[in-house]
């Protein structure tokens, strides 16, 4: 376990990615600070079972990612309860599809405030910890369209270039803390998000859903297969790892190959 005695707080990790990074880092010992939303029985039992898969404290809070003042509160609450913040991950993520011209304003707002803005608020909260000990770990899950853009995501695809280069630019600023930044970006993974944007899609493009899934989503990904979350969470915790302390400032994929076209 060689996370134990570390902490990891992860924003949007009741479900999906999110949840798959926390039990990884669980699994290998690590205290971990969920956040999210969600029902409050299947929040508790899944705080429940990574104690279990740790040996450490988990913890629930329900920051919300639009409020930089819950978003520090969240980061000194978990270095208080916990004694450190060693592992943040920014996952957090909302999706709203429409042309530019249809696009609601507040779409637009809740998307930056959620996708971008929340991992650089969880970042500057987080530093100054991290610095203390002279050891961290910022992960940002990023996404394909980090590195491409697709038809009536304007907000989705502005949040996500803007995650990557709010990493590399933290990554020159802490490279001589012990500290590393970096983005995964994964091309489609079935989670609640993905599927939840597929009505959408379908009104905007007039597919049905079938349609949906395999000449828009999967039509993107060489290997037409989803990227599961387990992929994912393997390749943060290798970020964790001694190992990976050379890699900073990186926007690694995990996407079928959709980026190597």
């Amino acid at each position: 376990m060689f996370l134990k005695g570390k902490t990891a707080v992860i924003s949007g990790s009741t479900s999906g990615i999110g949840l798959a990074y926390a039990k990884a880092l669980a699994a290998e010992g690590a205290a971990i600070v969920l956040n999210g939303f969600g029902e409050a029985d299947a929040i508790e039992a899944n705080r429940a079972e990574l104690e279990k898969l740790s040996g450490a404290q988990a913890l629930y809070d329900p920051a919300d990612m639009t409020r930089p003042d819950q978003i520090a509160a969240m980061i000194d609450r978990a270095a208080a309860e916990t004694g450190s913040v060693d592992i943040v991950i920014n996952n957090a993520g909302i999706q709203h599809v429409a042309p530019i011209t249809e696009f609601p304003v507040e779409k637009w707002d809740a998307i930056i405030a959620i996708n971008l803005s929340s991992a650089w608020h969880m970042m500057r909260a987080a530093i100054p910890h991290m610095r203390k000990q002279g050891w961290g770990r910022i992960i940002t899950t990023a996404s394909a369209h980090s590195l491409v853009a697709s038809p009536n995501k304007s907000a989705y695809v502005a949040a996500k270039h803007g995650v990557v280069g709010i990493t590399k630019t933290v990554a020159l600023e802490v490279a001589t803390d012990g500290i590393t930044a970096n983005c995964i970006s994964p091309g489609y993974v079935w989670t609640p998000l993905v599927e939840n944007q597929i009505p959408d899609t379908m009104k905007a493009r007039g597919l049905t859903r079938e349609q949906v899934i395999d000449d828009v989503l999967l039509k993107a990904q060489p290997t037409k297969e989803f990227v599961t979350i387990e992929q994912v969470a393997a390749l943060a915790l290798f970020l964790c790892r001694d190992e990976a302390k050379s890699i900073t400032g990186a926007n690694l994929s995990v996407d079928g190959g959709w980026t190597a076209q």
